[in-house]
């Protein structure tokens, strides 16, 4: 995976809640990084690019720019382990950024970590 911080700025844009707790917001910038400092910087970074908003603990995106299920996913077969739950996968969902590729995810933890469930 290319800069986290990229990437995490880019999966925070797709996001498709109206606003998410900045818990959930957290939850999902994990399957990017786990390090509490990068984490911390891709959401500082979001802000600053006006890809959202705090309000207190709340995080509102502001571009409206999602994840196409058909343009921007791609299925692979193989064994995999989910990047969100770890679960082991025969499928794995890719969520393509121009800076970097996210994933493997399995079919509804690509829905949670989108915002589209």
């Amino acid at each position: 995976m290319d800069d986290p911080v990229e990437v995490g700025v880019a999966l925070i844009d797709a996001f498709e809640d109206e606003e998410l707790s900045l818990a959930d917001a957290i939850d999902r910038i994990e399957s990017v990084t786990s390090d509490p400092a990068v984490q911390r910087e891709i959401l500082e970074t979001a802000q600053r690019r006006g890809v959202v908003e705090r309000r207190g603990d709340t995080v509102v995106p502001t571009t409206g720019t999602y994840v196409s299920f058909e343009s921007d996913v791609v299925t692979r077969e193989g064994e995999f382990s989910c990047r969100r739950c770890g679960a082991g996968l025969s499928t794995g969902h890719f969520i393509r950024f121009d800076e970097a590729e996210l994933g493997p995810f399995g079919s509804s933890c690509i829905r949670k970590v989108t915002g589209r469930e």
